[in-house]
């Protein structure tokens, strides 16, 4: 059956609502531009986009619901249902999983006893999977309300979410110091974070994601980790590769059948065979 039209919010809720998203469409030469942030904005009210939200955000920028829906449903950052204080993302991309991250996601699972997000029963963490966080060298990484908890192991990762639950002061590894989640959506929607500190704090990326961004100021890189093949040749010194090479670990041995005798690779199968 058709659902009858979102009720508004209360007017006093409505009226501060009012306020910000007035100086949230101010930044902006097109109104709708703003939707992203005001997005935000209204799940900092009730922790995720309710539909009044969704009628709020519509009514503000003269879209349609339906317009306002897509977009919100679009993006994984915006809730579609209520979840907890804390929202603890375990990355399992490649790079993660292989480091440890499935079995750090695995183990929050039974330790919590709740799915990918999914809520603890006392409302405080919410568990999902995260294709990536963005920081490789740091892995395995969570992040709790966006805020990285770098090289994390099981163990670690479970006394994390024990001390979130108890109301321990949590401190991530690098970044601002840690909020609620309905907190970090108002700074997400662009109003300041005006906590002792919290802008003062910091935390740049790792040298393997900043390589890239030496290479192209001119920089001379680190030393390479993985070394490249025919580093030694017989007929000369050792290999020092410029940095105009940009050499990847790809250019490392390889323990192919060739060069494995112990696993060599028969004549390919057809498949059932």
């Amino acid at each position: 059956m058709p659902q009858l039209p979102a009720p508004d919010y209360p007017a006093d809720v409505r009226a501060r609502l009012d306020a910000d998203a007035k100086e949230v469409v101010a930044r902006y030469p097109d109104s709708r531009s703003a939707l992203l942030p005001l997005l935000h904005l209204v799940q900092s009210q009730e922790g995720y986009v309710t539909r009044t939200g969704v009628r709020f955000c519509a009514e503000t920028l003269g879209l349609t619901t339906a317009e306002v829906t897509a977009v919100s449903t679009f993006y994984s950052m915006y809730r579609r249902k209520p979840g907890g204080d804390y929202q603890v993302g375990v990355c399992t991309n490649t790079l993660c999983a292989v480091m440890g991250g499935d079995a750090i996601f695995d183990e929050l699972k039974q330790h919590l006893g709740v799915g990918n997000n999914e809520t603890t029963e006392d409302g405080k963490v919410t568990l999902e999977h995260i294709e990536c966080n963005a920081a490789c060298d740091f892995a395995p990484v969570v992040m709790v309300n966006w805020e990285f908890f770098d090289d994390q192991t099981p163990e670690s990762a479970k006394r994390l979410v024990d001390d979130l639950r108890a109301g321990r002061p949590v401190r991530p590894t690098r970044g601002a110091p840690l909020c609620t989640y309905k907190e970090t959506a108002r700074i997400l929607a662009g109003f300041p974070d005006e906590r002792p500190g919290a802008v003062e704090a910091t935390g740049g990326a790792g040298p393997a994601s900043l390589i890239g961004l030496r290479l192209a100021k001119g920089e001379t890189p680190q030393h390479r980790v993985v070394h490249p093949r025919a580093e030694t040749p017989q007929d000369g010194p050792p290999h020092d590769p410029s940095p105009s090479e940009h050499l990847s670990s790809n250019d490392a041995p390889q323990q192919t059948s060739a060069s494995d005798p112990a696993h060599p690779a028969g004549p390919a199968a057809e498949e059932g065979e």
